[in-house]
């Protein structure tokens, strides 16, 4: 069964449909069926930084790259029942991390390839106008929503679902149910959509040297194959990647406490691509050019190594120090220690400030739930 017509996954009550939630018996999260994420938007800052390559045209290096890039038409899937295109010079962007298992995903992700995927790691990212700052909003996998009515590749509607986990968008319908379900939440369009698996994640991190980390605590995983002390580290794209999908190695085990660490991360990533000095190396520009055409799949509008070039040249003067990161306003639902719920009041006011192309207010995320890895991964010195 193939993503785009795999059944819901995770809403409570009756899979696949709506339902009565049912509360949880009391004490700790039970651990996630999978648990495995990435920071998808790793592959922006890195394509910033290399895909200049595809705009001198260099007849087979610059189609051989383009053959390597992926594409869904959001615009034909979604047609014209979304958002207000607000052109006002700043863009939004649904960054994606999918949990497939097909081809060598299989093997760095463990489990069985049923031929189904999920978003497990979501954030939209507002690059403001000038592109010279972002905001970023990671939405928690285990969010509960009202998913809208969504068609699949294949052509076959999935009614709208009270209560579905937020993942199973895409699992439902999807790239362009997943994007419908967030213009739905938020009321904003997104200008662009981007995803990375697991095998895209690890190379491009190898192809870059590795990243420069410092950790605050030892953290230890078996699940993700991680075992990092206390102290300075360079992670290899195998570490990252169970870096960035560790719920358990630190922290209460929740995907809130996953997103922190994979928000520290990111900044430690964009500054490594900001040092490495890729562009003394001709074999390293291309190493990693190719690295990121062929680790995304991307809207219709991204899907030539040029467009996709100008797009990243765009955003390559956001450093780490003009990005604010933040997630969702959420609170735990009562009813259920394992999901999270919507904070409508607060979370208006994040996505207020974006659609007018402001600050996110520090009201907005105040109060609201966290996870317990805050200052755990900071960037290497």
């Amino acid at each position: 069964m193939s993503a785009e017509s795999t059944p819901d996954a995770g809403i409570p009550g009756k899979t696949g449909t709506t339902g009565p939630r049912h509360r949880a018996a009391k004490g700790r999260r039970r651990k996630s069926r999978d648990g495995h994420s990435r920071a998808a938007l790793a592959v922006v800052w890195t394509a910033a930084g290399v895909l200049v390559l595809g705009g001198t045209g260099i007849g087979y290096l610059y189609f051989k790259l383009n053959g390597n890039i992926k594409s869904v038409d959001i615009n034909q899937a979604l047609g014209t029942d979304r958002p207000l295109d607000v052109d006002n010079g700043s863009q939004d962007i649904l960054v994606l991390g999918s949990d497939t298992r097909s081809g060598s995903n299989k093997k760095l992700g463990g489990g069985v390839d049923d031929g189904s995927a999920r978003s497990d790691t979501a954030m939209v990212v507002h690059v403001y106008e000038g592109h010279k700052r972002a905001s970023v909003v990671s939405i928690p996998r285990d969010t509960l929503v009202e998913r809208p009515e969504c068609t699949d590749a294949k052509g076959q509607a999935h009614p709208a679902a009270s209560y579905a986990m937020f993942n199973s968008a895409y699992s439902t319908g999807g790239a362009a149910c997943a994007v419908k379900t967030v213009e739905s939440m938020t009321g904003i369009r997104m200008d662009h959509y981007i995803e990375i698996d697991f095998a895209g994640f690890e190379k491009l991190i190898n192809v870059l040297g590795g990243v420069p980390i410092t950790t605050t605590k030892d953290i230890k995983d078996p699940d993700s194959h991680l075992n990092l002390k206390a102290g300075e580290h360079t992670l290899t794209g195998k570490q990252a990647l169970g870096l960035v999908r560790t719920r358990h190695g630190v922290g209460d085990g929740s995907d809130l406490g996953r997103i922190q660490l994979q928000q520290a991360f990111i900044k430690a990533l964009i500054e490594q691509v900001k040092s490495v000095g890729i562009f003394s190396s001709p074999k390293k520009i291309y190493d990693l050019a190719e690295s990121a055409t062929d680790a995304v799949t991307t809207d219709s509008e991204l899907d030539t190594v040029k467009d996709l070039a100008s797009f990243a040249n765009g955003l390559k003067g956001i450093s780490s120090k003009n990005m604010n990161m933040v997630t969702m306003p959420v609170q735990y639902d009562p009813a259920d220690p394992n999901r999270v719920l919507v904070d409508e009041a607060k979370s208006k006011q994040v996505w207020a400030a974006l659609k007018a192309d402001e600050t996110i207010p520090k009201s907005a995320t105040k109060g609201t739930a966290t996870g317990a890895a805050e200052g755990v991964v900071t960037a290497g010195t």
